[in-house]
């Protein structure tokens, strides 16, 4: 019975934390269907799509910069007061933006979201603390399926309230951010004592984490390995839309559907599957399979005909998914217990960094195969995932955690 209490108790801040990320999700995706109308009210200009282009990346690099500051500040101060912080900081951003009239009001808001969803590593650093190791590839598949959920909810519900007032979407997210604030001000407990010296602003610059992980050689290949799965990923938002009107001569409709049925299929798998994979196959193996199938479902549509073959192979696809929770958690047992949200940080930093980079790589290969086979490039895709299996062996190589040597 007291395992069942302490396990109900423990439920319930993951509820907060679950929220908390699929409301990240959903706030850098809901402004995509709204977005070019919104900036062509803005500015009254032609030349939207270099705006859009700008707060992209904005976003992406305030997430770059500031997920290890955010993660090494939990780690001094506790996971709780930056986690309210960084709620309370993203529920009054999108109150501003909902009535911004400038141009610069918009870019700086949404820098603050970039900052404040950037509590990714926060959360991530709170499942570790509340976890046992073999409860974590488990909930890390949860994270990165309320992730799915958010990506999925965001656009329709920014499409939907978008289209009855061009604001609307902002006032939503400030209300569900707000909402979630509350919550975890009742039912949010910490999950790890605050270190009892002072912090100091030295922990505050962005640039210490990268030179903690580049000291520990062990922590080099886990980081190049979230770097390169992300930077796969990030070939589907880029490429999909233009590669389907190419080779299938979808409309808008079938290239919804179809990210749609991906994202539904990913979801499920991170959310069912990840747990069980590690534990069966290990993470090594449950990375690598999920390599496997992600190569064997892109070399389909590479050379898929017929838009039904798509379809066909998505679960194969969403497979592709099952091994990043695992991976994950494995990199948690690394590192020592007080360096879990600067680990967190940097790990997430990673994926900023990958969404920086891997568009522009990815649309431009595109464009060059465009016209004589736009399917190539979900071969390059699988190129660059097969970059990550000598990772994925060199990283998952016996270690003891690293050390807590000052940074």
């Amino acid at each position: 019975m007291a395992f069942l209490s302490m396990q109900s108790i423990m439920n319930r801040p993951l509820v907060v934390i679950y929220a908390a990320i699929c409301l990240d999700a959903a706030g850098i995706s809901l402004v995509f269907p709204i977005l070019p109308r919104l900036l062509g009210e803005v500015t009254q200009s032609q030349n939207i799509a270099a705006c859009i282009g700008v707060m992209t990346a904005l976003y992406a690099v305030m997430q770059f910069v500031f997920a290890p500051v955010l993660g090494a500040m939990s780690d001094g101060l506790g996971r709780r007061p930056v986690l309210l912080i960084s709620l309370a900081g993203a529920a009054v951003n999108y109150a501003v933006m909902a009535f911004a009239p400038q141009l610069w009001m918009l870019l700086l808001g949404r820098a603050i979201a970039g900052l404040s969803s950037a509590n990714v590593s926060v959360a991530t650093a709170y499942i570790t603390d509340i976890s046992s190791e073999e409860q974590r590839a488990r909930r890390f598949g949860l994270l990165n399926a309320m992730f799915g959920i958010g990506f999925i909810v965001g656009p329709v519900l920014g499409g939907l309230l978008g289209d009855y007032w061009l604001r609307l979407p902002f006032i939503a997210a400030a209300a569900l951010n707000a909402c979630n604030l509350l919550l975890a001000c009742f039912i949010l407990p910490e999950s790890r004592a605050p270190s009892s010296g002072r912090m100091s602003l030295a922990a505050l610059n962005p640039l210490r984490p990268l030179r903690w992980v580049c000291s520990m050689k062990g922590l080099q290949p886990v980081i190049l390995v979230f770097f390169v799965l992300s930077a796969t990923g990030e070939a589907y938002g880029t490429c999909w839309a233009l590669w389907g009107f190419d080779a299938f001569k979808w409309n808008g409709f079938w290239i919804g559907l179809s990210l749609g049925a991906f994202g539904i299929c990913q979801t499920l798998v991170q959310a069912c599957l990840a747990g069980p994979a590690a534990k069966r196959l290990g993470e090594r193996w449950a990375v690598l399979a999920g390599i496997a199938c992600a190569c064997a479902a892109l070399a389909v549509m590479a050379f898929a005909s017929e838009g039904w073959m798509v379809f066909a192979a998505m679960p194969v696809f969403a497979l592709g998914g099952m091994g990043t929770p695992a991976f994950q958690a494995y990199a948690t047992r690394l590192v020592d217990p007080a360096r879990q949200g600067q680990l967190q940080g940097v790990l997430a930093s990673a994926v900023s960094l990958a969404s920086i980079v891997s568009p522009l790589a990815f649309s431009a290969f595109y464009f060059s195969v465009q016209r004589a086979w736009p399917g190539a490039v979900w071969l390059s895709v699988a190129a660059v995932y097969a970059i990550a299996i000598p990772l994925v062996v060199l990283g998952t190589r016996r270690r003891a955690p690293a050390p807590l040597a000052n940074a």
